[in-house]
């Protein structure tokens, strides 16, 4: 049975970030998903289960006999392992897109103590900026390369609450007895893939910037094609 894609977007973006992706996968063929995490933010930490539960919630038209291969983008990959406990359906692979990698052993931080040090004096009453504000325009226009798009990613994003980026997140035993590999589009992440061929993961490499999937949707498709 041919799985069904779902793609996972970061929590600090929005569904946006994937959809032009889902249309080339639809138009190949393939069955997409692309849950929305835009309101796990809201009420107080932590906010893992949320994002497990609307993972979840977006699979619900899917039946549970079928498989899933989970396509994560930037900071969700960290929440793959705990989207896996929580779903019923049986996870074909797991693609980890320009994105964070869970810790071998142990619960995961989202956030490492220098990206606190940088978020911490941003937080008004404990809420953050959209990610796109943390960035000069130098380091933000090269992600987008239509203006029409640009606005519909920045005026999707949510404003999290600094207590997200302070939670840790559970990586229950064995979440990875499944082919998983990575999609580096470029730096800084390319650490990131080094440390998943060191576990063994396919790693291929789109260059590009770090929401390369819209810029180049096609290519990004057919990269996950080729790995799931």
């Amino acid at each position: 049975m041919q799985p069904t894609f779902v793609l996972v977007h970061s929590p600090s973006v929005g569904p946006s970030t994937w959809h032009p992706v889902a249309e080339h996968l639809a138009t190949a063929g393939y069955r997409v998903r692309v849950p929305s995490l835009l309101h796990i933010g809201a009420g107080a930490p932590p906010f893992w289960p949320r994002i497990a539960g609307a993972v979840r919630d977006g699979l619900r038209q899917v039946p549970a006999g079928s498989p899933v291969v989970l396509v994560a983008h930037s900071n969700a990959g960290l929440f793959l392992p705990a989207i896996r406990a929580g779903l019923d359906h049986p996870v074909a692979g797991s693609v980890f897109v320009d994105a964070a990698v869970p810790a071998r052993t142990g619960p995961t931080p989202v956030a490492s103590a220098e990206l606190l040090e940088f978020l911490r004096p941003m937080a008004v009453n404990g809420v953050l900026p959209r990610w796109t504000d943390w960035w000069d325009e130098a380091d933000v226009a090269p992600m987008f390369s239509d203006p029409t798009v640009r606005r519909t990613v920045v005026e999707e994003q949510p404003t999290l609450p600094l207590s997200y980026y302070e939670q840790c997140i559970p990586v229950p035993d064995g979440w990875d007895d499944h082919p998983c590999s990575y999609l580096l589009f470029g730096p800084p992440y390319d650490d990131l893939a080094a440390e998943a061929r060191e576990r063994g993961w396919r790693v291929a490499h789109l260059p590009g910037a770090h929401l390369h999937q819209i810029v180049d949707p096609a290519g990004t498709a057919r990269q996950l094609i080729g790995l799931a």
